[in-house]
C-alpha cells in the first residue's frame, strides 16, 4: 500500500491564548439581543418565572448545540463547509447553509451598527435631535417633552381644566382637546381625559386622544432611517447620511479584523468587557431615578400561571437560538483557530452562564429606565415596554431626554449599542473569510485582502437598505433569516453528529482532545445529543411555524409579493443542503453507505496538524488498499485510514 505524501504546510493561525477564544465567543454571543429582546421576553412571559423555561431550554438545546459546534471546529481545525463535508459527504451542503445564514445576518446586522453611529455623533449637541419637533421632517402630530413642559408652565392653578399641553406645534388647553374628542369628557390631569363625577368612570390616555407621535420616534423613522412615507412600491430617495455611516462602520470593523484572529482576539477584550461596564453605569444611574423600582418589579415579579402557555416555552427556545447564535457556523469558525487540546467543554459552560447572567443583568438596567419613563408619563410600565429596535432607538432615547445631562447618557448608551453590535460582527465576517480560505488555502497569505473583499461585498449588498424603504428590506431579512430556518440547521447538525456519525464516536473524538467524561456527565451528553436536543429543536420548529405571521413594520403590512420574497430568503438558507446532497449522489464517487460515513479526511488537527493532501477530495482515496495518513505539525503519523471496499477504517497512532 502506497503512502500519500504530506503537502506543504499552510499556516492557518490560532488564538494567542485560550482567553482570547473565550472572549471572542462571549463577544459573539453577548449582543443586542441581550439588551432589546431578552428583557422584553422575560416581562411578557411571566417575569422571573420565565427564567425556568429559559434555563431548561438552555440546558437541553442551547448548550448542547453550542458545545457541539465548538468541538467540531476545534477537532477538525476547519470552517463549517469543510468540516461537515468530511464528517459526512451527504451533509456537505449543511456547511453552505450556515454560510448563507451568517452572510445574510452580517449584511443586515451592520445596519444597526450604523444607526448607533448616527446617534453617537448626534449626541454631541446642545439639544438632542430626537427631543425636538423643530426639524423639517417633523409632522404636526410630533410631541416633544421639553416643548410640553413649556406649555405646562402656563398652568398655575388647581383646576385640571386649565392645564395646557403641546400639540400641533403649539400650546392647547387639554380641556378643549378632551371635549372635542367625546361627549362628557373633561381633563382629569395632564395625561388623561375622562368623565367627572357619576358612577361610571371613563379614562382615555391623552396620547390616544391626540394620536401624537414622540419626537424620538419621528427622528428614528424620518431622519435616521429616512423612511418618510416610503412603501414597497415607492422605495423613496437615497439616504446619503446612513450610507456614509454604514461605510464608516465597515472601516472600523475591517480595522479590527484585518489581521484575522491576531487582531480580532485583541479587540474582543474591549468589545466584550466595555459594554458590561457601560451597562453597570447605566444600571447605577437608572436605580436612582424615580419609578425605577416599579420597572424592576414588573421585570422580576413571577407570574407562575403563565408557564402553562406553550408560547412561553417556544419563546424560551427561540431566544436560546437567537442569543447564542447557534446554527450559523460562526462558532465552528471561531473554535477552528483553537489549539487541539483546548478544553472547549469548559469554554462552552463559561460562555453559556456568562451570556445568561449578562442578559438578566441587562434587563435590570433596561427596566429601571422603563419604570422611570412610565413614572414621568404617568402611565404603567406596560405602555412603554417595547422590543427590538423600538426599545433601543425610541423608548430608551426618550427616557434619556428626561435625565439630567442627557448628552452624557446618550453617548454612553449608544456607544454601548455600537460596541455590542460591532463585536457580534467579528465572528460573522470571520466565518465568511474562513470559508473562502479553507476552500482555497493559497489565499491565506492574502488574508487581509480576503477580509477586505468580504467587507466590501457585504457593504454593497446593504446599499438597498440606504434608501427610504430600506428598513422594509431590513425587517424582511431579520424576520426570515434568523428564524425557523436556523432551527432546522441546528437540528441537522445534531443529527449528523449523534445519529449519522455516531454519538459514541464523537465522544471518543472529544477524548482525543483530552476532553473525557465519566459517569453521569457522559450520560448527559449522550441523552441531549441523541434524544433531547433533536426532539426539542424539531418541536420548536413546528411550534414556530404554527405561530408564523407575515413580516410587517409597525402598522405597515407588507404586500403579498414581499412576503414571497421573505419565504425565498428563508428557503435560500436551506437550499444548499439538498443541492449538494443530490450533487454528491450523482457525481460523487461515494456510493451507498459511504455517503453517510466520515470521509478519510475527517481526522484531528493536533497542534498545527494539517490533513494529508488537502488539495485532493476524500473521493480520490476510494481505490481498495489505498492508505491515507494524518500527520501532525512535526510530520508524525497520528492516524491511519485504509479503504477496504467496505468502509474507511481508522487506527489512532500515538507517537
Amino acid at each position: 500500500m502506497a503512502d500519500v505524501a504530506a503537502p506543504a504546510e499552510h499556516h492557518r493561525g490560532s488564538w494567542a491564548s485560550p482567553m482570547e477564544f473565550i472572549m471572542s465567543c462571549l463577544n459573539y454571543a453577548i449582543g443586542l439581543g441581550n439588551v432589546w429582546r431578552f428583557p422584553y421576553l422575560v416581562y411578557r412571559n411571566g417575569g422571573g418565572a420565565f427564567l425556568g423555561p429559559y434555563i431548561i431550554m438552555l440546558s437541553l438545546i442551547g448548550l448542547p448545540i453550542f458545545f457541539l459546534e465548538l468541538a467540531i471546529g476545534q477537532y477538525a481545525g476547519l470552517g463549517p463547509i469543510e468540516a461537515f463535508q468530511r464528517i459526512s459527504p451527504f451533509f456537505h451542503g449543511l456547511g453552505y447553509c450556515t454560510l448563507v445564514v451568517i452572510t445574510l445576518i452580517t449584511v443586515y446586522y451592520q445596519v444597526i451598527v450604523a444607526w448607533a453611529m448616527i446617534y453617537i455623533f448626534n449626541s454631541f449637541s446642545y439639544e438632542l435631535g430626537w427631543g425636538s419637533c423643530k426639524h423639517d421632517f417633523n409632522s404636526e402630530r410630533c410631541f416633544s417633552e421639553s416643548a410640553n413642559a413649556e406649555c405646562m408652565l402656563k398652568y398655575n392653578g388647581t383646576d385640571p381644566r386649565q392645564m395646557w399641553t403641546y400639540y400641533n406645534r403649539t400650546c392647547v388647553l387639554i380641556e378643549d382637546v378632551c371635549r372635542g374628542y367625546g361627549a362628557g369628557l373633561h381633563a382629569l390631569n395632564g395625561t388623561y381625559c375622562g368623565t367627572v363625577g357619576g358612577n361610571a368612570t371613563v379614562e382615555e390616555p391623552l396620547k390616544t386622544v391626540l394620536k401624537r407621535v414622540l419626537a424620538s420616534e419621528e427622528y428614528y423613522n424620518d431622519y435616521v432611517l429616512g423612511r418618510q412615507g416610503a412603501t414597497w412600491e415607492n422605495w423613496g430617495d437615497f439616504h446619503w447620511v446612513l450610507c456614509l455611516y454604514l461605510f464608516l462602520s465597515w472601516i472600523v470593523l475591517y480595522a479590527c479584523l484585518a489581521r484575522g484572529v491576531q487582531s480580532s482576539g485583541k479587540a474582543a477584550y474591549f468589545t466584550t468587557i466595555f459594554p458590561i461596564v457601560l451597562l453597570t453605569i447605566l444600571l447605577c444611574r437608572g436605580a436612582t431615578l424615580d419609578g425605577a423600582w416599579e420597572g424592576v418589579s414588573y421585570y422580576i415579579t413571577p407570574r407562575w400561571e403563565i408557564l402553562r402557555d406553550a408560547n412561553v416555552w417556544g419563546d424560551a427556545a427561540s431566544q436560546v437560538f437567537y442569543s447564542f447564535g447557534i446554527g450559523c457556523g460562526s462558532l465552528i469558525t471561531l473554535s477552528s483557530y483553537s489549539k487541539f487540546s483546548n478544553n472547549c467543554h469548559t469554554d462552552a459552560l463559561i460562555v453559556s452562564v456568562t451570556n445568561l447572567g449578562t442578559a438578566v443583568f441587562a434587563g435590570f438596567a433596561v427596566f429601571t429606565v422603563m419604570g422611570f419613563l412610565a413614572h414621568q408619563q404617568g402611565v404603567s410600565v406596560t405602555e412603554v415596554v417595547d422590543s427590538g429596535p423600538g426599545l433601543a432607538f425610541i423608548v430608551y432615547p426618550e427616557a434619556i431626554l428626561r435625565m439630567p445631562a442627557p448628552q452624557v447618557w446618550a453617548v454612553l448608551f449608544f456607544f454601548m449599542l455600537f460596541i455590542l453590535g460591532l463585536g457580534s460582527q467579528f465572528a460573522g465576517v470571520q466565518a465568511i473569510t474562513t470559508a473562502m480560505i479553507d476552500k482555497w488555502p493559497s489565499l491565506r497569505k492574502r488574508q487581509w485582502l480576503v477580509t477586505l473583499g468580504a467587507c466590501m461585498g457585504c457593504f454593497i449588498m446593504e446599499i438597498p437598505m440606504c434608501y427610504s424603504g430600506g428598513v422594509y428590506m431590513f425587517t424582511l431579512l431579520d424576520w426570515n433569516t434568523a428564524s425557523w430556518a436556523i432551527l432546522l440547521i441546528g437540528f441537522a447538525e445534531i443529527i449528523v453528529v449523534s445519529w449519522v456519525y455516531g454519538c459514541d464516536r464523537f465522544l471518543d473524538n472529544l477524548a482525543e482532545m483530552s476532553i473525557r467524561f465519566y459517569g453521569p456527565i457522559r450520560s448527559y451528553w449522550r441523552f441531549v445529543w441523541v434524544f433531547a436536543s433533536p426532539v426539542i429543536s424539531l418541536a420548536v420548529f413546528i411550534f414556530v411555524m404554527s405561530q408564523y405571521v407575515p413580516a410587517a413594520y409597525g402598522s405597515y403590512k407588507f404586500p403579498f409579493w414581499a412576503d414571497v420574497i421573505g419565504w425565498l430568503i428563508s428557503v435560500s438558507t436551506l437550499l444548499p443542503f439538498p443541492i449538494f446532497a443530490v450533487y454528491r449522489i450523482i457525481y460523487g464517487k461515494e456510493v451507498g453507505k459511504d455517503l453517510y460515513r466520515a470521509s478519510p479526511m475527517w481526522c484531528p488537527r493536533e497542534d498545527g496538524t494539517k490533513v494529508v493532501d488537502e488539495e485532493r477530495s476524500s473521493s480520490d482515496f476510494r481505490e481498495p488498499g489505498v492508505k491515507l495518513d494524518c500527520l501532525n505539525g512535526n510530520g508524525h503519523i497520528i492516524s491511519h485510514f485504509v479503504y477496504d471496499n467496505v468502509a474507511f477504517a481508522r487506527d489512532n497512532v500515538r507517537t
